[in-house]
């Protein structure tokens, strides 16, 4: 368990809504952390369309994902963020009173935060992991089989099985080989969906003996559990091998639940959050609901929506964290605080 961090307003999600969400705050002298499951900032734009076009964004007739968030990262830098990748909300608690609300958030992860607002801004939710088909793997996780890498000093000197054909799947290979025992990557066909860069290194250190590529697919784990010991990989002729491995990393890709928001004492309207379309505040005073994961009459799924969210949430949020404070609205055009704050006043 960390130290409790205390900050103004805490985000969860780091996509390009949650992100705008620092931009709008930080205006207002708010101090944000955020917390988002994933190891970079972007959400969806960033884990599953990066090099996709979006047409509808405002001023930009055609962006990437990537590069919207690319955009959003640089336009917040003078606020400093911080981010907890890879983490996600365990519990909230609420500690002050509906005129003067405050927070304790604990993650997954055991950090803990106290903070007088809180943003949701998950998207659909929260992204989770799709897992193999395999009996018994609910056994060997947290100790020989993860879902993610969040430290990989704790590969070091392990025999590391992966499995995938995706990006995750190429990228922790690459990565991970220097630290591992020894390394094998496990995936159903001799393609990938990955960057053809990381491929090309990946077949280079195969090459040099330096790794293991199989082909097939996992049938069952083998090991005294939670020790993990071998994985059975069935071949395309129906034959199998037993891999050696201390450590299974599959990486089958994403897919998004309303996860832990669920029950944090909110009212839901089938797995969406309803708000008020003047603060986007929810039923509990002083959090808050943006973007995709919220709900009100006329909502409309769309980035830019998400936008306008952030900007009217972030003048309530302002009442909670300087109550002391008069709320001036003001145009970055032409408010030389403002300007001083993104550091481009003259």
């Amino acid at each position: 368990m960390t130290d409790n961090i205390e900050t103004d307003v805490v985000i969860v999600g780091a996509g390009p809504v949650g992100l705008f969400a620092v931009f709008e705050l930080g205006l207002l002298d708010i101090k944000a952390h955020l917390i988002d499951i994933l190891s970079k900032p972007g959400g969806q734009c960033a884990e599953l369309y990066p090099e996709k076009p979006i047409y509808d964004i405002p001023g930009f007739p055609t962006i990437t994902g990537q590069g919207l968030i690319d955009n959003l990262m640089e336009q917040i830098r003078p606020f400093h963020p911080t981010f907890h990748h890879g983490e996600m909300v365990a519990s909230v608690e609420v500690l002050g009173t509906p005129e003067a609300p405050s927070f304790r958030l604990a993650t997954d992860a055991g950090t803990v935060f106290t903070t007088k607002a809180i943003v949701i801004a998950a998207g659909g939710g929260s992204f989770q992991p799709k897992k193999p088909p395999i009996e018994n793997i609910e056994a060997y996780e947290g100790t020989g089989v993860f879902y993610a890498v969040r430290r990989m000093e704790a590969f070091r000197d392990k025999r590391v099985l992966i499995v995938g054909g995706g990006d995750s799947a190429l990228d922790w290979t690459v990565n991970l080989q220097p630290l591992a025992r020894r390394l094998t990557l496990l995936h159903r066909r001799d393609a990938f969906r990955a960057a053809p860069d990381t491929v090309n290194k990946m077949r280079a250190h195969v090459a040099a003996g330096e790794m293991d590529l199989a082909i097939g697919q996992v049938v069952s784990l083998k090991g005294e559990a939670p020790v993990l010991e071998a994985a059975v990989v069935r071949r395309d002729d129906g034959s199998t091998v037993e891999i050696p491995c201390d450590v299974l990393l599959p990486f089958f890709g994403l897919t998004m639940k309303l996860g832990p928001i669920a029950e944090w004492g909110l009212n839901l309207n089938e797995n969406l959050v309803p708000v008020d379309t003047e603060r986007f505040e929810t039923s509990v005073p002083g959090i808050f609901a943006i973007g995709d994961i919220n709900h009100y009459p006329g909502k409309l799924k769309l980035i830019l929506s998400g936008f306008h969210e952030g900007a009217l949430a972030a003048q309530r949020v302002h009442r909670y964290v300087h109550p002391e404070r008069k709320l001036t609205f003001q145009y970055t055009t032409s408010s030389t605080s403002l300007q001083k704050k993104l550091g481009v006043a003259g």
